[in-house]
């Protein structure tokens, strides 16, 4: 799949259903631009809308955006990529899902849209025109998996297979996205979620320096199907997980 490799310069989009944005909504930016540069390498630019977005080696790799209201998450949110924003939330609510915030402009750079799947967890689409996604994926300090941590993985594979086939089961797919029971890993209680993964060569390293920074583990380092991860949350509380491949 070819990536933007740049602010400005033209990419194809990413497949529709395939994880192309992550962002990370703080109570504090400075806060989070602090943790994340330290822990990851990354630098940052002022975007659209009270959005910083993060870059790694000059490309960008996500965002950090401040909550307007103390009542909303502090969370990590992956976005799947679409040519047709409006389409695909209408095939959101027939498949059992819901749309949070329907789909609406973010500057001149796509359309975005907050939706949830049957079981609760919540995602976003992003209908890129001006950024496509990431510009860089799959190497240290950025993206690398997301993991859908769900109480049924059979409606699950049901609600993302019939939204996003192409992506998850074509033969050239490469969807860096996986599904799992909740109780795989976390405590039967935890709410379905999306657990955004980027990758580092020691994930254990790299959780000391999160607890340095201010984070706090969670999960220990674990064997996957997928690498070797470690789940922490920042120095605000965001969940996020550390992963070698």
């Amino acid at each position: 799949m070819a990536e933007n490799r740049a602010s400005g310069h033209s990419a194809p989009a990413y497949p529709e259903g395939t994880p192309c944005w992550v962002d990370a909504q703080l109570p504090d930016v400075e806060a989070g631009r602090r943790f994340y540069g330290e822990l990851f390498g990354w630098t940052f630019e002022d975007q659209p809308q009270g959005t910083v977005r993060a870059l790694k080696d000059g490309e960008p790799v996500a965002s950090l955006v401040r909550k307007t209201d103390g009542r909303l998450p502090t969370v990590w949110t992956v976005s799947f990529a679409t040519p047709d924003a409006a389409a695909l939330c209408r095939r959101i609510l027939t498949g059992g899902g819901q749309v949070v915030v329907p789909p609406g402009p973010f500057g001149d750079l796509g359309v975005t849209a907050l939706v949830t799947d049957p079981d609760g967890a919540v995602f976003s689409l992003w209908q890129g025109t001006g950024a496509p996604g990431f510009g860089r994926r799959r190497e240290l300090g950025t993206f690398a998996w997301v993991q859908l941590y769900t109480r049924d993985t059979a409606t699950a594979n049901t609600f993302y297979g019939g939204l996003f086939h192409d992506a998850l089961f074509g033969s050239d797919a490469a969807p860096d996205f996986g599904r799992a029971p909740v109780s795989d890993v976390f405590a039967a209680e935890m709410p379905p979620h999306f657990l955004v993964h980027f990758a580092v060569d020691d994930p254990a390293a790299a959780m000391a320096e999160a607890v340095r920074l201010g984070g706090r583990v969670q999960v220990p380092p674990f064997e996957t199907s997928y690498g070797t991860a470690a789940v922490v949350t920042d120095n605000q509380g965001a969940s996020f997980a550390l992963l070698r491949r």
